[in-house]
């Protein structure tokens, strides 16, 4: 299974609760207008087997989850869901960004599959005018489901709002909910 990689991050505390791995996959057909995200739309993107995603998940220590953003990891349901297929059997936590609504899921062919194994979804399509940029929704309109009882709410809502990260290249990451407004 391939998996179309916009970008990934070993180590993110902005992106759920506690030092998750964040995979961004690469395209959106959503377009929501003012996303923070213009770049993981186009299709494309760089083609990794799902195996080789979950072997870097494995040899990253002291991760406690996997984070899944975009684009929109529900236009690669197939392999979205045997992401977080892996990272539960590696016991990590799972949290799925998704601009599609939790009903929209559920009515895709692996979307009922997708949400029995995730802890965290973040659903709902960023809509710019209700600019929320708090506990990892980017607009109030997005919901936040907690799916298991894995993590509180209130634990989740206080993932920092932003997070940069200087690489030892001098490249510099800059991710989050809010990353613009705190600059």
């Amino acid at each position: 299974m391939i998996a179309r990689i916009h970008a990934r991050e070993p180590r993110s505390r902005a992106n759920g609760p506690g030092t998750r791995f964040v995979i961004w996959l690469q395209g959106c057909t959503l377009g929501c207008p003012g996303c923070f995200n213009p770049g993981t739309h186009a299709a494309g993107g760089e083609p990794i087997a799902v195996g080789v995603l979950l072997d870097e998940i494995r040899a990253t220590r002291g991760i406690d989850g996997l984070t899944l953003s975009g684009g929109e990891p529900l236009q690669q349901a197939p392999a979205a869901l045997e992401l977080v297929l892996g990272a539960r059997r590696l016991g990590l936590s799972t949290l799925v960004f998704s601009g599609y609504t939790h009903a929209e899921i559920a009515a895709q062919a692996l979307g009922p599959a997708l949400l029995a194994h995730l802890d965290v979804l973040v659903d709902g399509r960023y809509v710019a005018g209700q600019r929320l940029g708090a506990g990892l929704r980017g607009s109030t309109n997005q919901q936040l489901h907690m799916l298991s009882g894995r993590h509180s709410r209130a634990e989740v809502e206080a993932t920092p709002t932003t997070e940069i990260r200087i690489a030892r290249d001098g490249s510099v990451v800059l991710t989050g909910v809010e990353p613009l407004k705190r600059l």
